[in-house]
């Protein structure tokens, strides 16, 4: 099993480029970054867990940029997204992004999609919430289309463009690997269809068996095999109330074995926003893990 890193990196953590050479130099086999392009002060959409919304959700730093920073700083830790949110991107500049990040890192990108849970924050992007996973869903296949067609185009009903020329194709083939964070059964209809793999919300922790055993039904309803779709367990080294009380995760080691006997090759572990003299030492922790699980 291989063990990631996920952190919001802002101006006032470790840096990203730091965070992913420290990673490499640990033996992680990936790091990750998540994306907010800002956060509404309205404040109308629930943060998901039920708690107050950290403050790193408007601080973090462009998806793109932190990967592109990591990529230029390392040789061969895998670099991801966790999640990009697509809803909130034009498909043309971010297929020309991931495909450069892709190539410039020579081929260590992983594309980890999402639609959003914050309303206001998607339709100041000008895309209306109760339409977002349509939105992703044609975007993506836009952006396939672009990754592995020299005169790309796409017709639907929110995205459309004729013929182009989009350049660089990305390294990997026929594209990154695309992965989508989920946790309903829908979503996971949509993995089967769309993806190349699922990242489990870690919300979601107790549902994992009974999740995978829908995806495997799911990617033989549309024709795959279900050892072809990728399991990725994000949120696999503690709970939150672990984080308040020592300020970073314990190293759960029960639910990381957990996740791979049910078939993940890979877990994520989330850490805090925090400069490099809190983060470095919580590296050395999970690190402990690695030779166990490989």
């Amino acid at each position: 099993m291989k063990l990631g890193i996920m952190m919001f990196t802002t101006e006032y953590t470790i840096r990203p480029d730091e965070l992913a050479r420290a990673c490499e130099e640990r033996g992680f086999d990936s790091v990750w970054f998540p994306e907010h392009t800002h956060i509404p002060v309205s404040r109308i959409s629930p943060y998901p867990s039920g708690a107050p919304l950290p403050k790193e959700y408007s601080h973090t730093y462009d998806l793109i940029v932190a990967l592109m920073a990591a990529a230029a700083a390392t040789t061969k830790i895998n670099l991801g997204s966790a999640i990009c949110l697509v809803t909130e991107r034009d498909p043309i500049i971010l297929a020309k992004e991931v495909a450069s990040v892709d190539r410039l890192s020579n081929g260590r990108l992983t594309l980890g999609i999402g639609a959003g849970w914050n309303a206001d924050e998607c339709e100041n992007h000008g895309v209306p919430f109760k339409k977002r996973w349509k939105v992703m869903w044609e975007r993506l296949e836009a952006m396939k289309a672009i990754w592995t067609k020299d005169e790309a185009e796409y017709h639907g009903e929110f995205v459309n463009f004729d013929p182009i020329w989009c350049y660089p194709k990305p390294v990997q083939k026929p594209h990154p690997p695309v992965i989508f964070g989920t946790n309903t059964e829908k979503g996971l209809d949509r993995v089967a269809q769309y993806c190349d793999g699922w990242i489990s919300n870690p919300r979601g922790v107790g549902q994992l068996p009974e999740m995978v055993r829908y995806l495997r039904t799911a990617a033989e309803k549309f024709g795959r095999r279900p050892d072809d779709i990728s399991l990725t367990c994000l949120g696999a080294a503690g709970d939150e109330a672990a984080i308040k009380e020592r300020g970073f995760p314990t190293l759960d080691t029960s639910a990381v074995m957990k996740c791979r006997d049910l078939g993940f090759k890979q877990a994520i572990f989330m850490i805090p926003s925090e400069a490099s003299e809190k983060t470095l030492p919580v590296l050395d922790e999970f690190a402990a893990l690695i030779p166990k699980v490989a």
